[in-house]
């Protein structure tokens, strides 16, 4: 879904509020989750997920081209942990096979 069609969405659901408004309100919601997240704070949304930030640490690469040896820094990468309520939504109860039962 792109940036677009959220704001659409958002804008078709609240009237009052036009779209540079909802645009101005979207913008701000990302830069305070980048900024907590640059800051080392976890976000957690219920229902949705968690969000938080992992280190990958400094170690010796290899080029797999020229095989020369390199060291890469320390740098964070984006962890995201799915919420329960957003688990069961996205797979539903299947229904058993009697098969694997046996």
């Amino acid at each position: 879904m792109l940036k677009s069609e959220i704001l659409d969405k958002l804008q078709k659901k609240h009237n009052n509020l036009s779209i540079e408004d909802i645009d101005t309100l979207f913008s701000i919601f990302i830069k305070k989750l980048t900024n907590s997240l640059r800051d080392g704070q976890n976000i957690e949304l219920r229902g949705f997920g968690t969000l938080s930030r992992k280190i990958n640490r400094e170690k010796q690469v290899r080029n797999p081209k020229t095989n020369e040896k390199l060291f890469k820094k320390q740098s964070y990468k984006l962890h995201f942990k799915i919420g329960k309520v957003l688990h069961k939504k996205i797979n539903p109860l299947s229904v058993s096979n009697k098969e694997d039962e046996v």
